[in-house]
């Protein structure tokens, strides 16, 4: 994401310090549904812990031969595990 120049951070803070009720929302189509293909959460991001865990090593090489990503795939294995324990 590109910085801001000073006239544009001045014209956000001037936008950000408007009251609601004096922005104009007559060019916004109202939402009267969540679309089927809206991804919500997306933007969701926990906090991480750094841990070590023992695995065996043909399970690491597995993971690693999928490419990059792989201590992410841990994670949302174990999410999906812990997700469907929780039911």
């Amino acid at each position: 994401m590109n910085k801001l120049s000073d006239k544009q951070r001045k014209a956000v803070k001037e936008i950000a310090a408007r009251p609601d009720r004096k922005i104009d929302f007559s060019d916004v189509p109202e939402i009267r549904s969540i679309p089927s293909d809206a991804v919500i959460g997306k933007l969701y991001r926990p906090r991480k812990k750094s841990v070590t865990i023992r695995l065996d090593s043909d399970v690491v090489a597995w993971l690693q031969a999928s490419g990059q990503g792989y201590q992410t795939r841990i994670n949302t294995y174990l999410r999906q595990w812990m997700l469907r324990k929780q039911r």
